[in-house]
């Protein structure tokens, strides 16, 4: 297969395939009936906008996973415009900045999200607003209906799609997702998700995100394999559809796989057709129980939307490790403070790290060429390449035999008690106890100097909050360190997700402890812990006050009265 593959060849190939390709709710179609509707999108595409003087078309595809997405995914690759991810968990007004600044000729929607671009600002005419369960738009399609494929193939260096990336360290970025990039993905993933043409791939997670693109519907694309698709995940939803659709495959990002487990067990799904599940962030908690729960292999990988560099686990990669980096891309810790190569990881007889020095960031040293980029970004640009090296935004470290560890984003780091460490550790520790979903650790600050430790727990349906078996559990972990202990506890109905089910730590961190949701307190440090009242905040308020750090105090609550009226 020549180095210049693009993913419009990647379609192009699926042509005159009558294997099924998409299943959605009742329907189906074959890849065929797929490269048709994406050929009449990309006709009319370049009926309805001109192209700019300077660039590619831009098209913003504001939809839930629905066939037009893939569709409109389609007809970008055939005409060789730019597809554009709209993020549909975010708002209005941040929709519209995300619109404008990836330059959006032409916008694809639904009456149930169309909302979210009324009077923003968006910039986008109103003629170039397309609903896909309007009848005009079917009026827009119909005469370019059997339109053949165009003649022209998009360079490697096209770029293919605008994927703005989670947020979860700052405000969303528009990664460059180059023609060559993705279509070279498309075939050496099919190794790695062991995508055949007779595989059935769940597709879940949101196609503005390039998880889903890249490790399912371009991988299942590049074999014929078919795609079930789903609106949205939904975690009472899952065993359902797998046995509905006989799914083998499924991709996965952030918490999905611990909900997905906090809902009943069906009878079927030991014995039934899923084989892999492949993702990253779950715990290894999650990972062995979906395992044994659905009878099948979970494979946790570390990769970004922005490419560079893959980590992956081997046969023999220690419990927590993220593995080995793939090929041979030259992949370090280095110190964010000096540039320079953090000291290898050692660890006590409990497993915890012993020197927080051996964490530093990720990154792919003389890799910074292979980076496409961000999309008019020059800040964020300057954040990952430095010289010739690409840097992750990650903390991670490296044991003795050069296996890695993940420690949080960049944004992760606390000190407490002149103690630098990470978030990530404690996180594993705290995730161990019965009962808990989800356990993101976050920086708060403290009255007097430095920060205070802050966890969010959030509960599997039917637990409760017990703080004298939580305080009782931490105290009995071996590897908890002793500045790791929570000072604060929130109880959450459900901790803040981004749009791609990645914890959005930033409202957690806000919010601290003025939140309506119950929050416990540590008793000095003791394992006790007890709630925290409006006393509690006062005198924390006042500590604060004395030592002129009035200014790092968390937004002010709003008294429940006024929530309720």
């Amino acid at each position: 297969m020549p180095d210049s593959l693009t993913f419009a060849e990647v379609l192009r190939d699926r042509a005159g395939d009558d294997r099924r390709a998409l299943l959605f709710e009742d329907r189906s179609w074959t890849w065929d009936e797929v490269v048709r509707e994406s050929a009449t999108r990309a006709a009319a595409l370049s009926a309805l906008v001109p192209k700019p003087d300077g660039r590619q078309v831009h098209v913003g595809v504001l939809l839930e996973n629905v066939p037009d997405f893939v569709f409109w995914i389609g007809a970008g690759a055939l005409a060789g415009a730019v597809v554009v991810g709209i993020n549909s968990s975010r708002s209005g007004p941040e929709i519209a900045q995300d619109v404008r600044h990836a330059d959006v000729d032409l916008v694809v929607t639904e009456s149930r999200l169309a909302h979210l671009l009324e009077g923003t600002g968006h910039g986008v005419p109103a003629g170039r607003v397309l609903e896909i369960d309007h009848a005009s738009y079917a009026d827009l399609l119909a005469p370019h209906r059997d339109a053949p494929l165009p003649d022209d193939l998009p360079a490697p260096d096209d770029i293919a799609l605008l994927l703005f990336s989670s947020g979860s360290t700052g405000a969303p970025k528009a990664v460059i997702v180059g023609q060559g990039r993705l279509g070279r993905l498309s075939d050496a993933l099919v190794a790695r998700t062991r995508m055949r043409p007779d595989s059935v791939a769940y597709l879940c997670m949101p196609l503005f995100h390039g998880n889903a693109v890249m490790l399912n519907l371009a991988t299942a694309m590049r074999v014929g394999a078919t795609v079930a698709l789903t609106r949205k995940f939904s975690a009472s939803g899952f065993a359902p559809d797998v046995h509905r659709y006989g799914v083998t495959f499924v991709n996965y990002v952030g918490r999905a796989l611990s909900y997905v487990l906090s809902r009943p067990e069906d009878p079927r799904d030991r014995d039934g057709t899923l084989e892999l599940a492949f993702g990253t962030e779950a715990s290894e908690a999650d990972v062995a129980r979906f395992s044994e729960r659905f009878g099948c292999e979970v494979v946790e990988g570390y990769g970004l939307s922005e490419g560079v560099f893959r980590i992956g686990r081997t046969p023999d990669t220690p419990s927590g490790s993220l593995g080995l980096p793939a090929g041979d891309v030259d992949v370090r810790i280095l110190s964010e403070a000096t540039g320079l190569e953090c000291p290898r990881a050692d660890f006590d007889a409990s497993g915890r790290l012993v020197d927080q020095a051996a964490v530093g960031q990720i990154v792919a040293v003389g890799a910074a060429s292979s980076f496409e980029g961000y999309y008019k970004n020059p800040d964020a640009m300057a954040d990952r390449i430095r010289g010739d090296d690409f840097w992750s935004g990650d903390l991670g470290y490296r044991d003795a035999a050069g296996f890695f560890y993940f420690a949080g984003r960049s944004s992760d780091w606390l000190r407490v008690d002149s103690e630098n460490f990470a978030a990530a550790p404690v996180e594993r520790v705290l995730q161990r106890f019965p009962g808990i979903l989800a356990a993101p650790v976050y920086a708060v600050p403290d009255p007097r100097t430095g920060d205070q430790v802050m966890c969010a727990v959030e509960l599997a349906p039917g637990s409760a909050f017990d703080a004298d078996a939580f305080g009782d559990f931490l105290a009995s972990q071996p590897d908890m360190g002793a500045k790791w202990w929570p000072r604060f506890v929130r109880v959450t109905a459900q901790v803040p997700l981004t749009g791609s089910n990645k914890i959005d730590k930033a409202p957690l961190r806000a919010e601290a402890w003025q939140t309506h949701e119950p929050v416990h307190v540590r008793v000095g440090r003791t394992a006790r812990y007890r709630l925290l009242d409006d006393e509690s905040r006062a005198a924390l308020d006042a500590e604060f006050a004395v030592h002129g750090r009035t200014a790092l105090l968390p937004a002010v609550r709003v008294p429940d009265a006024a929530v309720r009226s």
